[in-house]
């Protein structure tokens, strides 16, 4: 008879060998396809394609043929290592030293996915199984462009017929111990450009030009002059941020003919997509416009990147309560109940079934020596033991 994988610890090792940088597969699906095959899982590894892309390889699996349908999310896939040579050990090693597993993706979403499978199989182990319907949505794209995995792999199982009453998403939320922090939510996020477009010309003849960077300069100090918003009790306050200032001239006596700038928001509640992006471009139109010194209007334009992640906030009591409980009798600790952070699978999930996340203790994601305690691993199985059980009576 075929061992279950029943320690985190082990699941973590195989999955860390597979050097699954955004978008390879790496081996890393093989080897979770089989820890969950023993577990009565039909597994599935649909590979979507976009023009101009890699293909991603994912991974769906399920078990049970009724009742409430609970899905466990998350992604396979890494980010880049950086210089290996400065890993105190190497980062596709999983070796363990002091009590630290590290490796890549130890924190940043394997040992969530090691800890799910490992609590799964000691469920079926002791047979305590629940009845009902279980399943793991596992994209090989959440690192990089996001496209070609949870949004077209939901599609997927959608057009199967599968149904979802809920999920988890094993992402690192826990800030200094494991426990201290679910998210039940998530800003926005929405993202432009803007270029000026001015008249080039000697720097000793300004009148013989107009300087787009002095525009882009107002424009921007209207964005950036008056808050959004003060933030409510579901969200922190909105924020938007410079992130670019570009213009491309190589000479020091040449005012250029055009900049452009770019900026990010990461908004609340308080705003749609629709009517943050209105608000925005009246500050700008106000700002471009000739004033009362005589400089003359602006001409710009802005552009709005693509596929804006909508804000959301998950309020179903039995879920959250179900997995606020599971921490606290675990651990002792009553989570903080966030929407925190920057954008994460959820924002797709939340279109499927309401979402929660929870996970490992994230300092030490995306750096070099990215690791995670043995002891973490252990805890965070146990929860996701009382997890299960819980949700799954809470439905009867």
């Amino acid at each position: 008879m075929t061992a279950l994988p029943t320690d985190p610890r082990e699941n973590l090792v195989r999955l860390i060998r597979c050097p699954s940088v955004t978008p390879l597969e790496a081996g890393v699906l093989s080897a979770l396809q089989e820890m969950l095959e023993p577990l009565e899982f039909s597994v599935f590894r649909p590979v979507f394609a976009e023009p101009g892309m890699e293909d991603v390889e994912n991974l769906f699996a399920r078990r049970g043929g009724g009742g409430a349908h609970l899905v466990f999310a998350g992604h396979v896939d890494v980010v880049p290592p950086g210089e290996e040579a400065a890993w105190r050990l190497p980062p596709f090693g999983g070796e363990i030293r002091d009590g630290m597993l590290f490796g890549r993706g130890a924190v940043d979403m394997k040992g969530g996915i090691a800890c799910f499978v490992a609590a799964l199989a000691r469920l079926l182990e002791r047979g305590d199984m629940p009845h009902g319907q279980i399943s793991l949505l596992i994209s090989g794209d959440e690192e990089g462009p996001a496209v070609n995995g949870t949004p077209k792999l939901l599609q997927w199982a959608a057009e199967r017929g599968e149904r979802f009453d809920a999920c988890l998403l094993g992402e690192p939320t826990s800030r200094e111990a494991l426990g201290d922090m679910m998210k039940v939510g998530r800003r926005g996020s929405l993202s432009a450009a803007i270029t000026v477009t001015g008249r080039q010309g000697h720097v000793a003849y300004p009148d013989r030009a107009d300087n787009p960077v002095t525009g882009l300069m107002r424009l921007l100090a209207a964005l950036k002059d008056r808050p959004l918003d003060l933030g409510n009790e579901r969200f922190q306050p909105s924020n938007l941020e410079i992130t670019t200032f570009d213009v491309g001239n190589p000479s020091v006596n040449v005012i250029p003919e055009r900049a452009t700038a770019a900026f990010n928001v990461r908004f609340n509640d308080e705003w749609s997509v629709a009517t943050l992006q209105a608000e925005l471009t009246k500050r700008l139109e106000a700002a471009a416009q000739r004033d009362e010194i005589g400089r003359q209007r602006i001409t710009f334009a802005i552009d709005w990147k693509a596929a804006p992640a909508q804000v959301f906030l998950t309020r179903n009591e039995l879920l959250t309560n179900a997995l606020a409980k599971a921490v606290e009798d675990q651990t002792g600790r009553r989570p903080e109940i966030s929407t925190s952070g920057g954008t994460s699978d959820a924002r797709f999930i939340k279109d499927a079934c309401p979402v929660v996340e929870f996970g490992l203790v994230g300092q030490t994601m995306h750096m070099v020596d990215e690791r995670v305690a043995l002891a973490e691993l252990e805890e965070l199985t146990r929860i996701y033991e009382l997890f299960i059980t819980r949700w799954f009576g809470a439905q009867s």
